[in-house]
């Protein structure tokens, strides 16, 4: 079978599937899993389609006809310049938060390097991205599931010829795992959509991602208030906190991020759609080290 027969094959798989342009999706699907260019089964349209490629082709289709997201189908997320490994353990990276990483690195472009931590890490897309881009000395990645680490791991193995700075991956929530560290940098993409709000999510996130990287109590802010109270004890003085929010509330955590009387410069950001999505502030009294369980 030629790529072009196996597009074709595909596609009428999709359309059967009722999955919109399914031809297009088609081309799309084989570039992923053979990790080409997207107009690469085009270019190559009478070659040979190798076996695996098109085994891997085929149960992505199934996949996909079934409901699941592109990039679950896939198995692959592009998130910067990196492709990431992503399954249901983790979500898929969204474009707001690629703007989360540049919020960072415009902040410390001009530091000495330091230490970064990422709550929540999930696929380890900001992790990664911020060991590749930045000139961090390190990075610790932390994530309360067992599956989102182990996906994170492998992401890290992957790209560890483009990453400028070690990655460390700890197990915990929220700011426990950083106990005795006191680092310049903590950025966080928490879960911060209301358990009252999931029925409004559309369906292939509601149904296919992970309902603890997305759902939290306290009207969805219950995950961002627990790093926003313990983010003192880590932050250096003059370090910086990066959240990405819920745009409906992103004045309640600032508020809330001004309230512990730690941080300055509470600013809040707008994404490329022009919504409020990210509050960053800079820790200006760094919070004396005791055991963090006295945060609760």
């Amino acid at each position: 079978m030629t790529i072009g027969a196996l597009v074709s094959e595909l596609a009428t798989l999709l359309e059967a599937g009722a999955i919109p342009e399914a031809r297009t999706e088609a081309r799309d699907l084989i570039a992923a899993v053979a990790n080409e260019p997207r107009f690469w089964p085009n270019l190559h349209a009478t070659a040979p389609a190798p076996g695996p490629i098109a085994s891997r082709a085929r149960a992505a289709v199934l996949h996909r006809v079934r409901g699941a997201p592109f990039a679950y189908a896939v198995g692959r997320a592009a998130f910067r310049h990196l492709t990431l490994d992503v399954d249901e353990r983790v979500l898929i990276p969204r474009q707001e938060t690629e703007l989360l990483v540049d919020l960072v690195l415009e902040a410390t472009r001009a530091g000495p390097g330091g230490m970064v931590v990422d709550v929540g890490t999930g696929s380890g897309a900001i992790a990664l991205a911020l060991a590749a881009e930045g000139r961090f000395d390190r990075v610790i990645a932390t994530d309360v599931d067992s599956g989102a680490l182990t996906v994170a791991r492998r992401n890290a193995q992957a790209l560890r010829n483009v990453l400028r700075c070690a990655v460390e991956f700890r197990s915990g929530s929220a700011i426990a795992p950083l106990v005795g560290e006191r680092v310049d940098v903590l950025v966080s993409n928490p879960p911060y959509i209301a358990f009252a709000e999931a029925s409004d999510l559309p369906n292939p996130v509601r149904d296919w991602e992970p309902t603890a990287a997305l759902l939290s109590g306290a009207g969805g802010l219950a995950v961002t208030a627990e790093i926003v109270r313990g983010a003192p004890s880590v932050l250096r003085s003059g370090g910086l906190l990066a959240l990405e929010v819920d745009s409906r509330r992103a004045a309640l955590v600032a508020r809330l991020v001004g309230d512990t009387q730690a941080f300055g410069e509470v600013q809040v950001r707008r994404d490329l759609a022009g919504r409020d999505r990210f509050v960053l502030a800079t820790c200006r009294r760094p919070a004396p080290d005791f055991p963090l369980r006295m945060l609760s």
